[in-house]
């Protein structure tokens, strides 16, 4: 990727309507979050509102890539670019964290009508989204290590 864009890319102008922010430190964009965030309201409110199962049922796990390629922001190809030039141990541990929420989301959106079950993989899933947060934010060096036992164990027993 040409270096100007990168550096056009991060300038705080490049953020606007239409244009996700990236972190000038990491290159990633936490508009990714909206995916599962999404997914995991809907979750939420379908017990009370059952209309939300439609949407459920149309949601589909995408990686990072995949998200912004299928958006409408208008620098995309940046946002991509910028993840692929991102470093190597970040990559992969954004793709670890996000495999393995897309998939408890999916358990979750199958068993939509078993709320005990939904609850405890909504449990699981927040906090793998605020460590994913923390990675693309560049907040912390070792996101793991911020999370909470009992929500690790709860993810692994989960999947």
């Amino acid at each position: 990727m040409p270096q100007t864009a990168a550096a056009t890319a991060l300038r705080p102008e490049a953020s606007g309507a239409g244009i996700p922010n990236i972190n000038p430190v990491t290159g990633l964009s936490t508009d990714y979050l909206n995916h599962f965030t999404e997914a995991l309201m809907a979750l939420e409110m379908a017990a009370d509102i059952p209309e939300c199962l439609d949407d459920l049922k149309a949601w589909r796990p995408k990686s990072y890539a995949d998200h912004f390629a299928q958006s409408r922001f208008t620098n995309r190809g940046v946002v991509i670019d910028l993840y692929r030039v991102a470093q190597p141990a970040l990559r992969r541990e954004v793709d670890r964290l996000s495999e393995t929420i897309n998939g408890l989301l999916i358990e979750a959106i199958e068993a939509a009508t078993d709320n005990a079950a939904v609850a405890r993989r909504a449990a699981a899933v927040r906090p793998l989204m605020a460590e994913l947060a923390d990675l693309i934010n560049g907040t912390t060096e070792k996101a793991a290590d911020r999370r909470s036992s009992q929500a690790a164990i709860d993810a692994m027993f989960l999947r």
